[in-house]
Parts: structure tokens; sequence; C-alpha cells
């Protein structure tokens, strides 16, 4: 018989029993919402409340991502999750030159806390959960949401979301980094500290592995460095004189969700797991929600094709369920059209669906934690834990995950990782329909969205006419205490606040930090 494996290789016996498990299983799965949290974060899960149905949206202006935002919402939508654009994310202004070209493509534009505003105009913050996917610029992203918030007249205690701020991830794998890491590290600290104290519905961070799984690792690595990468903050934390109770209740995870539908919904089992015992054995956590992990789900684009991409619908309804199986608290489902463009209304209101499909006409919400005591998957989520478990202490023996990511060891994993994967497809070990199997050569493409071409440039203008009716003398002011701050040890949030209110641009702040902190550049020989 063929030796069969997993997407992460685990080799698969033709069927599974009670010898696959151990005796001690009931010790190793718990109760659902309690320690070790194998099978679930809490108790009842979907039975008493469905997971977040948070779609990925953003493009060209405020006014667009608005109107994408309302549209969305109308067709039940339960959270937001916002794309912001490539300057946006790299701390330019739409202005800069040397970004002209990148602006509003990928994501929203957000110059100043009045894009935040129009962004979110007639949509109450106060009744929203709103996920950031920012990360070198989240500090000013946050300070401008919270900004927009506060001129909604909405209570800090009532705003609710997630700010990705999850700077690793971004030198090991995503590359849209600014400042040099230790610098980079102070700024993740400062949001999860002013989070934790003044935001208590917010969470500061969102600890990452589904950019290192789109770049190519597998479900073993993606748990692996994603615990080491947790580790990592948390001890950055604690070294600034914050107790791991004080921050660990409001971390969030993020984990992507591809097609091996079992090892899949193992994985994040597992990572439950895993995060129980480094918060109670590593780090002493006290309060049991210090040991719940949280996670969002969002389904891979890197397994879209180009080709025959109504296929995609498929791949997204598989990604999807697994993590329900799984146990997410948001997902988010790519629409079929990805791989080509950004999505059109046909095709998020789809995946949309496709959630709500899932949701309520497939039964699989109507009981916490379905898989549990199946041979195969605690089988499975065994394994996972256990290798997993491997690449963390490989990563403690190394130095820790800074050390390594500043030597580019976990980097040369996901490349060597993504290289066999892209091999085995080339060769045909690895089936992709519709690439290197049932192929057609007569495709004809869907009908793609359609940037506005002039939306970059009412863009611009509009940033000139604030600029132009602004108070100089405030914004100059304003800027001048950021940068005493980020040359001190201070927490920087209040500062940045303040550059919100007197409407200093992103840009302008960015520009700051980098004339205190420096720039990063990766060293070549990587």
């Amino acid at each position: 018989m063929t030796d069969l494996f997993t997407d992460s290789g685990i080799e698969l016996r033709p069927f599974y029993d009670e010898d696959s498990v151990g005796s001690d299983l009931p010790d190793r799965l718990g109760e659902p919402g309690h320690p070790p949290f194998t099978r679930g974060a809490y108790e009842s899960m979907y039975r008493g409340r469905l997971w977040s149905m948070r779609q990925y949206a953003g493009y060209g202006s405020a006014a667009d991502t608005n109107a994408r935002y309302r549209y969305l919402l109308s067709q039940g939508q339960t959270a937001l999750s916002v794309a912001f654009d490539l300057p946006t994310q790299l701390g330019f202004d739409s202005t800069d030159d040397r970004v002209a070209s990148e602006v509003g493509r990928v994501g929203v534009a957000i110059d100043t806390v009045e894009d935040m505003e129009m962004v979110f105009d007639g949509l109450p913050i106060d009744q929203l959960s709103v996920n950031f996917t920012i990360n070198a610029t989240a500090p000013i992203i946050l300070a401008f949401y919270l900004v927009a918030a506060e001129r909604q007249g909405a209570a800090m205690a009532d705003v609710a979301g997630t700010l990705q701020n999850d700077i690793l991830k971004e030198f090991l794998a995503r590359k849209t980094f600014i400042f040099p890491p230790d610098h980079s590290i102070r700024l993740v600290a400062d949001v999860v500290e002013y989070a934790s104290a003044e935001l208590p519905r917010f969470n500061g961070i969102s600890i990452t592995g589904y950019h290192a799984r789109e770049a190519g690792c597998d479900a073993i690595q993606e748990v692996g460095l994603t615990m080491a990468s947790a580790v990592a903050y948390s001890e950055a934390f604690r070294a600034r004189g914050l107790d791991f109770d004080f921050f660990a209740p409001r971390l969030s995870f993020h984990f992507a969700s591809q097609l091996d539908l079992f090892e899949e919904a193992a994985k994040v089992r597992a990572a439950r797991r895993m995060w129980h015992r480094i918060a109670t054995e590593r780090f002493g956590a006290t309060k049991e929600a210090s040991a719940r992990l949280r996670f969002f789900s969002g389904c891979s684009g890197a397994t879209l094709t180009a080709q025959q991409p109504l296929n995609n619908v498929v791949r997204s309804t598989l990604q999807c369920l697994a993590a329900v199986l799984g146990g997410a608290q948001s997902i988010h489902v790519m629409g079929y059209d990805e791989a080509l463009e950004i999505p059109t209304e046909e095709s998020v209101r789809l995946a949309l669906r496709t959630q709500q499909i899932i949701a309520h006409e497939s039964g699989v919400a109507k009981v916490v934690d379905p898989l549990a005591g199946s041979y195969f998957v605690e089988s499975l989520t065994d394994t996972l834990e256990e290798r997993a478990w491997a690449l963390v202490e490989e990563i403690d023996a190394g130095g820790g995950y800074v050390s390594m990511l500043a030597e580019g060891i976990p980097q040369r994993w996901v490349a060597e990782a993504a290289y066999r994967y892209e091999r085995d497809v080339a060769q045909g070990a690895k089936i992709r329909v519709g690439v290197n199997k049932y192929v057609e050569d007569d495709e004809v493409a869907p009908p793609l969205f359609e940037i506005d071409v002039e939306a970059a440039d009412r863009q611009r203008s509009t940033l000139r006419r604030r600029l132009a009716a602004r108070d100089e003398k405030s914004a100059a002011e304003a800027l001048s205490a950021l940068r005493e701050v980020l040359k001190s040890d201070d927490n920087a949030m209040p500062a940045l606040l303040h550059c919100a209110r007197s409407g200093c641009t992103l840009g302008e702040i960015a520009d700051e930090m980098r004339a205190v902190f420096g720039e990063y550049r990766e060293p070549q020989a990587w």
C-alpha cells in the first residue's frame, strides 16, 4: 500500500483505533472552556454564540471602504476586518511620490484621523468589533481609531476589536517592517500595555502564524513558530515590568486554515493545549483567561488559484469548515476571485454566504468540538503538538525566537518548506486541481473588480486640503512632544493620541519614529 501523509508530512495509517490515542485521553481533552482547552475556548462555543464573520476588506479611499463595509454589514456580516494599502502599512502619506502607484491598491489609504472617521461614518464604533491588519504603523492606526471613536462619542470601555500589531512575523515572512527589531518590539509593548489598562474589550496584539503559513511553512511549523513568538512577546512585556496576568487575557492569535481538513482542525486544538501549558508552566498564569487561546482563522489566499477560479469556492468552504471544527472565534473566507484582483461584491457576498450556510445549515455548530474522541483526530492532535513542541524547544536552545530571526534561521525553514511544496506541485506529486491536473485550455476569466483610477488622486487632494486647513503650530508641537517621548522609556500611546487630535498625518508621525529609531534593512546574506 502506498504511504500517505498529511500536508505537513505526518505519515497516515490506514485506520486508527483506541491504541492510537492512549488511556489518558480524557486528561488531555478536559472539558470545553476549561484547561487544557483542547476542546475549545468556551464552554458553550457556537451553541452560545457563533464565531464572528469578519470578512477582510478595504480599498481606495475611506469613502470607498465605508461603502463596502455598509454593504457587508447589510448582508449579515457580524464584524469588520480592515485592509490597509501599502503606503499606510509602511508609514508613507498618499502624497509621497515614492508610493504614488500604490495608494488605495491593496487596501484603504489612511493619512489622518479624518480618514478613519470616514471609514466608520454612520457605523457606530461602540457597537462593532473591528480587526486591523496592520503592524509597523499599528500604534498610529490605533491612535487614529481611538480618536475617531472619541469623536463619535464612544466610551473607551466599549471599543472592541483587535490590532494585529505582530511585528516579529513581518521580519519572518511578510517584510512590511520599518524600524529595527528592538524599537519595533518597544512599540508593540506600548500598545499592549496601553490596551490592557485602558481598553478592556480590545486585543492589543494578534500573535500570527498565518503569514508564515501563507509564505510556505507547514502546519507544524505554523504552530511552533507562533508559540515561540508568543513566548518572545510575553518575555518582552514582562521585561518592562508587566505582570503576565495583566496582559495575557487580551492576547489573541491568528492562524491560517488550509485544505487538509482534519490536520487544520487538529492543529488549533494542539495550539490551545500548548498555550495553556506555556502560560501556566512557563509564565505562572493564575487567571484561567491568561491560558485561554482565542484565535482568528483566515482562510488561505495562497491556496487559491487563478486557473478555474470558481474551484476556489470549494477550497474556501473546506477551509471555513476546518476553522469551525477547530473552534475559531472569528473567520474570514476568501472571495473566489482573490487570486486575480480585489474581490467583487458578488464574490464577497458568496464568501459571506459560505460562512452563513456552514453556521445555519450544516449542523456543525450545534455540538461543541464534534471531532473530540475521534481516534484519528486525537492522534493527529497529539502528533502535531509533539512536533510543534520540538520546534519550540529547538528555538529555545538556539537563543530564542528574536535571536534566531536575526540569524535568518526561521526564514530559511519557511523558504525550504515553500520550495518543497512548489517542487511537489511542479512534479505532480502534489495535485492542484485546474493547475497540474484536470486542466482546461479554454478558460474564461470571471468579471473582475475594477479599481477607480481617480480614487488615489481624490485621496491626495483631500490630504492637501486638510493640511492647508490645520493648525500648523499645534501639529508641530505634537510631533515635537512625540519625538521626546520616543527617546524616553515612556509609553508612546498618549503622545500618539495627541498627534492624532492635532491633525498630524501618518507619514509625519512615522517620520518622527524613523528619525529616532532608524530604519531596518534586512542583511543581504539572507
